[in-house]
Formats: C-alpha cells, sequence, structure tokens
C-alpha cells in the first residue's frame, strides 16, 4: 500500500512516500505552498500518479502536547485532504524538523544547503514513524 507523508508549513510542504508495501518512507521533492488551491493540485497529481491509498499528516503539537496556531492550520488542511475519499491520519511530529536539520548537519551540509531538504526528511521521518506503528495495531501515533 502506497502512503504519502505531508510535513505541512506555510512556505513549504515536505513530502515522501512509502514503497510498495509500506514498510520505508522516500523523499520527494518539497513543494512550494504559494496557495492551497496549486497545493492541492500538486498533491492530486501526485496521488494518482502513484496510486497513493492513505495520508499522512504531520500534526504539530507544543512540546506540552497542546495545538496551537500552526496545529489548527495543519488539521484544516487535512480536513480538505479527507474530502478526497482517502484515509488521512495526523501523526504527532514534534522535533521532526530539529531532528532532521541534526541529521544534515551532521552529514556536513550547511544551513543554506538544508533549506528546502529539512522539511522532505522531516515528511520522511513522519511517514516512517507512521509506518513503524500502523503495523503494529496501534491507533495512530498523535
Amino acid at each position: 500500500m502506497r502512503v504519502l507523508g505531508i510535513d505541512y508549513g506555510e512556505r513549504r510542504i515536505g513530502l515522501a512516500m512509502s514503497d510498495a508495501l509500506g514498510l520505508a518512507a522516500h523523499g520527494l521533492p518539497t513543494l512550494p505552498n504559494r496557495s492551497d488551491e496549486q497545493v492541492l493540485d500538486a498533491l492530486r497529481e501526485l496521488i494518482a500518479e502513484h496510486e497513493i491509498e492513505a495520508i499522512v499528516v504531520g500534526l504539530p503539537r507544543n512540546m506540552d502536547g497542546s495545538l496551537g496556531p500552526q496545529a489548527e492550520t495543519t488539521m484544516a488542511f487535512a480536513d480538505k485532504l479527507r474530502g478526497w475519499g482517502l484515509p488521512v491520519h495526523l501523526v504527532d511530529e514534534r522535533l521532526t524538523s530539529e531532528r532532521a536539520r541534526r541529521v544534515m548537519t551532521d552529514a556536513g551540509l550547511s544551513r543554506s544547503k538544508q533549506r528546502g531538504k529539512v522539511d522532505r526528511m522531516a515528511a520522511q521521518f513522519i511517514l516512517q514513524l507512521y509506518l513503524d506503528t500502523a503495523g503494529n495495531g496501534s491507533e495512530d501515533p498523535t
């Protein structure tokens, strides 16, 4: 089962896709967030092209687990995706962007070379978390 992972941001949207078996997440090119219409059109194309069967969206919780303004925006975006008839799962994305920055810094990438790649790697982490937990009978890791 192919699953699409999304790290929703106001400027950029990180994307990842699972392999056909739903075991491993692979990064896709980052999508600029110019407008909801542009983003939704691009996602529709991607979903059709790769025969995506489910969507996972990272939910940005505060460190205490509460939901802030960005979480509300992300949930509204996820609601738009739900209108397409595919299962949409929300996954706690706390620290995924920071983890991505740390991995790239440790690999020797400068801050300027990390731009745009952080979102893609964060989407991979979000999707991989879902793939690792969804198969063991647990509920969405939100």
